[in-house]
C-alpha cells in the first residue's frame, strides 16, 4: 500500500470519528447570554425552557416575582430597571422550581439553595469593582479542626505580600452568616476587592483577612457520614450558645494557631480583629467576650447578644466598663433599617450605652443583605489596627 493511499484511508477514519461524535453529542440549543447588563442599568435575563408553562424572575432588588415571556426557540425573558449599581443574587422559578441561571457562572456559596448573581456596575467605580491597582491573593487552606475533622478557610493576602518575605501583618478574622460557607466573603462580599482598592486609596493598614466556615457541626456531621443538623430555632438558645462556642473553640485552638504558623500574622491582641455577619456576628461577639486577651478589634455586622446573656455570660465585659472600654480598641455595631434583626441589634447598641461600654455604630437603609455587608466592610477596615 503506497504513502498517498495511507494518508487516505487515515483521512478518512479521522472523518468517520468525528462524525460518529457529532452523533453522540446531546442538541444544543440556542446560545442564551444571562443575565446581561444594559447602558441604562436595565437588566435582561433569559432562561431556555421550550416545555415550561411559567418562568418567573426572582431578584432582590424586586419586590415579588417577574413574570418572564416566552419566544419561538423557547427562551423566556424579561427586561427589569434600571437597577441601582451592586451585587445582587437572583433565580428563577420554573413552573414553581426555584433554579440558577445555567447561563451565569457567578454563585451564591451556600449551604442550601445557591442563587446566581449580578453585577450592575456603577458610572464611577464601586469599592467593591475590579480596578486596575495591585491585587492580593485568594489562597484555600485545609486545617486540622475539632473531632478528627478537616476545616477550611479562605484566606486573603495584601499586594505585596510574597515580595516581602520578612514583613509581617496583622489579621482580620472575618466570619459568614448562617447557611453561608467560608468563600461568602470572598465570592459575593468582595472583600478581597474592597481591600485592594482601599489599599491604593491609602484608606486601611495591609492585613491578612481570615475567612473561616461557620458552621462546625454541619462540617462535622458532613465527614462522619452524619446528617446536617437543623440550624437553631432561637438565636440565643441553648443550642445556638453551644454551637458559638464550638465554634470559639476551634478558631483559637485551631484556626489561629495554623494561620500563625503558616503566615506572617503578628501573633498578638493588638495587631488580631474579629469581625461577622448576622450568626457570624454573633459567633464574633461570643468569641471576643470570651476571649478579650486574644481581640482588641470586634466587628458586629447585622447582630448583636441579648441583655440577659451579656448579663449572664460577660458580665465583666459590662460590669467593668472602663476595663473594656481600655482593652477594645473598636467595638462596632451596624444594621440595615429594614434588617429582621434591627430591633435587636438597636437594644443592643441601649444596653451597651446604658452600660457605659463604648462603640461605634452605623445604621444604614436595606435589610439583611450583602450589599449591606460590603458597606459595614468597607466602613469598618479602615478603622482596623491603627494607633
Amino acid at each position: 500500500m503506497n504513502n498517498r493511499l495511507l494518508r487516505q484511508l487515515g483521512l478518512l477514519v479521522a472523518l468517520i470519528s468525528l462524525y460518529a461524535g457529532a452523533l453522540a453529542q446531546p442538541p444544543r440549543g440556542p446560545l442564551v447570554v444571562s443575565p446581561q447588563v444594559n447602558a441604562d442599568k436595565t437588566v435582561t435575563f433569559r432562561y431556555q425552557a421550550p416545555q415550561a408553562k411559567a418562568v418567573e424572575l426572582s431578584a432582590q432588588f424586586e419586590k415579588a416575582p417577574v413574570a418572564m415571556t416566552k419566544d419561538a426557540q423557547g427562551i423566556w425573558s424579561v427586561t427589569v430597571g434600571p437597577v441601582k449599581p451592586d451585587i445582587y443574587p437572583y433565580n428563577f422559578r420554573v413552573d414553581g422550581v426555584s433554579v440558577m441561571d445555567p447561563a451565569n457562572v457567578a454563585f451564591f456559596p451556600n449551604e442550601r439553595f445557591k442563587a446566581s448573581l449580578v453585577d450592575v456596575p456603577g458610572d464611577q467605580p464601586l469599592i467593591h469593582a475590579m480596578r486596575d491597582v495591585p491585587h492580593g491573593s485568594i489562597n484555600y487552606e485545609y486545617y486540622p479542626s475539632m473531632e478528627g475533622t478537616t476545616g477550611s478557610v479562605v484566606v486573603y493576602t495584601p499586594p505585596g505580600y510574597d515580595q516581602s518575605p520578612s514583613k509581617k501583618y496583622p489579621v482580620y478574622y472575618l466570619i459568614s452568616g448562617t447557611t453561608d460557607t467560608e468563600e461568602t466573603f470572598f465570592k459575593v462580599g468582595k472583600t478581597n476587592l474592597i481591600l485592594d482598592n482601599l489599599l491604593a486609596e491609602g484608606k486601611v493598614k495591609p492585613m491578612i483577612i481570615v475567612m473561616p466556615y461557620g458552621n462546625i457541626a454541619a462540617r462535622v456531621a458532613e465527614q462522619k457520614g452524619g446528617s446536617k443538623p437543623a440550624d437553631p430555632t432561637v438565636r440565643d438558645g441553648a443550642d445556638a450558645v453551644k454551637r458559638a462556642n464550638d465554634f470559639t473553640t476551634d478558631l483559637v485552638s485551631n484556626v489561629i494557631p495554623y494561620i500563625e504558623k503558616n503566615y506572617r500574622a503578628i501573633a498578638n491582641r493588638e495587631n488580631r480583629a474579629i469581625g461577622g455577619f448576622s450568626r457570624g456576628g454573633g459567633q464574633t461577639l461570643r468569641a471576643a467576650f470570651s476571649n478579650m486577651d486574644k481581640f482588641a478589634y470586634v466587628c458586629a455586622y447585622s447582630s448583636y447578644l441579648s441583655p440577659q446573656e451579656m448579663d449572664g455570660n460577660f458580665s465583666p465585659i459590662v460590669n467593668k466598663p472602663e476595663q473594656t472600654n481600655k482593652q477594645l480598641k473598636l467595638l462596632w455595631v451596624s444594621v440595615g433599617s429594614d434588617d429582621f434583626l434591627y430591633k435587636g441589634t438597636v437594644e443592643f447598641m441601649d444596653y451597651l450605652k446604658a452600660k457605659k461600654v463604648n462603640y461605634k455604630s452605623l445604621i444604614t437603609d436595606g435589610g439583611h443583605t450583602w450589599m449591606n455587608v460590603k458597606t459595614y466592610v468597607a466602613a469598618t477596615t479602615p478603622l482596623l489596627f491603627q494607633p
